[in-house]
């Protein structure tokens, strides 16, 4: 059996837009995921909402990804393939990030895997999913001014990033764009069409 980590914020969490809950295990991509690859993959769910690559924020305990990720690397051994989709509570005003700020901290999380002290990771696949596009909103009352545009250079910053690494790469905003709803989350048809690019995309590899 091949563990598999999925690594992420609210998206992986599985937020509906519509009604700020949670989606059930069978709707989020997490579960599709699962349900496509069969028994012979264990995909272990491991979403925050409000989690960022590196930053501890104000208010919000335990949101910052380079804190958590090693103990996770470590509780959930071994592991095959760890797929990080994070950057997107990044764009938040308050850290002031550039897109490339935002790319080199999850290149950081990267190297933790690919840096693990355990040998049953040693051989673990990376597979970095450049986030979906911020959609147009109330910029300044969300607290997230200049994402959209921020957002719109993730695909080449990551691309950059899994290059120089040599790991896996996705962008997801080739398969989803944002819901309206919120600016951020993703539609239950979206999980599912995601889940069906990732699962093709894990087999392929």
């Amino acid at each position: 059996m091949k563990n598999i980590l999925c690594f992420g914020d609210s998206n992986t969490w599985g937020h509906d837009p519509a009604t700020c809950l949670r989606y059930p295990w069978h709707v989020r991509w997490t579960g599709v995921l699962q349900n496509k690859l069969g028994s012979n993959f264990r995909v272990i769910e491991e979403g925050l909402p409000g989690r960022n690559s590196g930053f501890d924020e104000p208010g919000r305990d335990f949101r910052n990804a380079a804190r958590y990720l090693p103990m996770l690397l470590e509780s959930h051994r071994p592991l095959d393939l760890v797929v990080i989709m994070l950057g997107t509570n990044d764009l938040k005003s308050q850290f002031n990030l550039t897109p490339s700020d935002i790319s080199q901290s999850v290149k950081r999380l990267c190297k933790m895997v690919l840096n693990s002290e355990f040998v049953e990771n040693a051989n673990a696949q990376i597979l970095l999913i450049a986030p979906t596009h911020v959609a147009d909103m109330p910029e300044e009352v969300m607290g997230f001014i200049g994402a959209r545009d921020k957002s719109l250079q993730f695909s080449a910053e990551y691309k950059r990033v899994a290059d120089e690494l040599g790991i896996l790469y996705m962008d997801a905003s080739e398969i989803i764009e944002t819901s309206d709803a919120d600016g951020f989350h993703w539609t239950a048809h979206q999980h599912q069409d995601f889940a069906v690019t990732l699962s093709n995309k894990i087999v392929s590899s």
